[in-house]
């Protein structure tokens, strides 16, 4: 995979390969998604895909990447079984040990990381200390979170204009002012301060 260490933190690199050469799936990085990071697919002609969104930042793009693997190998070994059960988790968990130590991730994330590891959810955004610290490490510490608002204030995402009406744990309750539906959105989610 040509350029794939532009996307990768650098002592990840090896074992990635590793991972790469020894496993059968075409790995496609794609223009960044704003439902997703990534996916585990297989297509109609039996073969299988990973894609990886191509705006992640290294720590998020290996996480994913290394997610996606685990879907892959739990479908390989186990069939279809739920996406993010108990055998998604355990695979998911053992790739991501060789991974879990500083000279891969930064010391700031790594104790987010093995907290998210115990239980590993669908999403890392559902883990909002480690979805916040990854999104702004490597110069993405300017960028404005919903979480910052208060009850009351507008923002924009994606170009349509909203209000926040109340915290939930963590998601918020905002009413889209131009059609006045309902949306619960992520606390960590980038917003535009209005």
């Amino acid at each position: 995979m040509k350029n794939l260490e532009t996307y990768l933190p650098k002592k990840a690199l090896p074992k990635v390969l590793e991972m790469l050469n020894t496993y059968s799936f075409t790995l496609k990085i794609v223009k960044g998604r704003t439902t997703k990071h990534g996916d585990f697919r297989m297509l109609k002609n039996g073969l299988y895909q990973i894609t990886i969104n191509e705006n992640l930042n290294s720590y998020q793009f290996l996480l994913t990447l290394v997610h996606e693997i685990a879907h892959y190998l739990t479908y390989k070994k186990y069939g279809q079984v739920k996406p993010h059960g108990k055998q998604w988790k355990e695979t998911f968990k053992v790739l991501m040990l060789p991974f879990l130590n500083p000279s891969v991730y930064p010391s700031t994330i790594l104790p987010l990381l093995a907290n998210y590891l115990i239980n590993p959810k669908a999403s890392t955004d559902s883990d909002v200390k480690l979805s916040l610290a990854l999104k702004q490490i490597e110069g993405h510490s300017d960028k404005n979170y919903i979480f910052e608002l208060l009850t009351g204030n507008e923002f924009l995402l994606k170009n349509r204009r909203f209000k926040i009406l109340e915290k939930k744990r963590t998601r918020y309750l905002c009413l889209e002012v131009e059609t006045n539906k309902k949306y619960t959105i992520n606390q960590n989610t980038e917003v535009i301060f209005l």
